[in-house]
């Protein structure tokens, strides 16, 4: 019953917000996408005005939803969100502009992995101390060995404003849906906003638990091979299609609940 509730509260805050030509795809991308804005500034993953989260306008090959520069997490909104090209031209009116290396980033997945309808870009504590480590994110624990499988590493550039970049950037996320960026930072995509944010939930848990286990001062307690191959396997299956943990719904559906009690002014 409660989230039948929300359903019918959230589509009568929606529906009026529609701008002329916007379709109700598109509110309904807008919504997710400033949910996602939201929960991140909740759960401490937020760099001031740093890092990005975007998603692709249904419907649409080359347009995409990105945060204006300027705004904090906390303060994202549905209608604030600009829309873009593959360009970076804004197709949407706001007084202000797409960080250049942000989009870089973005429109490099978009572009280069037709699947990725949803990519997120952090710069938290614990996924850049793990992207400073040589060895990457190590099979310490069940939350690493479940997500190992999707991470793959992208080499430090610079900062991303070379568009050259894009196209390693793709290469080197390949079939992946976790991408460590050396030195920098980590990223996500997922084919829905809620698949990309809990992939970043189970990334960030992962290095935030390789880092304190490290700092600990207690020697590491190792996992056989065979054991660590074992767990590899369960985690493709319970994220699959068909898992429990398929494309994050239930994740989603969740956290989607707990902002719309908490703070529900994202969805205008």
């Amino acid at each position: 019953m409660k989230i039948a509730s929300r359903k019918a509260s959230v589509t009568k805050i929606r529906q009026p917000r529609l701008q002329r030509g916007m379709s109700s795809g598109e509110w309904q991308a807008r919504v997710e996408l400033a949910a996602a804005y939201r929960l991140t500034a909740m759960m401490g993953w937020t760099d001031m005005l740093g890092t990005h989260i975007s998603c692709r306008v249904p419907d649409t090959e080359d347009q995409f939803l990105i945060n204006p520069y300027g705004l904090l997490f906390d303060e994202m909104t549905a209608s604030a969100l600009i829309k873009c090209d593959i360009d970076g031209r804004k197709l949407s009116e706001s007084p202000y502009e797409i960080n250049e290396a942000g989009f870089t980033i973005h429109s490099a997945v978009h572009m280069g992995a037709p699947d990725a309808h949803a990519v997120m870009h952090c710069h938290t504590q614990y996924g850049v101390a793990v992207s400073a480590q040589k060895d990457g994110l190590l099979p310490l624990t069940q939350m690493a060995l479940t997500a190992l499988n999707l991470v793959r590493y992208h080499d430090f550039e610079g900062v991303a404003q070379d568009l050259d970049e894009r196209e390693r950037l793709v290469e080197d996320l390949g079939d992946g849906g976790m991408l460590i960026l050396r030195n920098h930072g980590t990223l996500t995509v997922g084919a829905s906003v809620g698949e990309m944010f809990a992939r970043m939930y189970r990334l960030e848990r992962a290095c935030k638990f390789q880092i304190t286990a490290m700092t600990g001062g207690a020697e590491l307690n190792r996992i056989p091979q065979e054991i660590i191959d074992h767990t590899l396997e369960q985690g493709r299956q319970i994220y699959s299609k068909g898992g429990r943990g398929e494309g994050g719904n239930l994740m989603w559906a969740a956290l989607l609940r707990k902002l719309d009690r908490e703070d529900p002014g994202y969805a205008v």
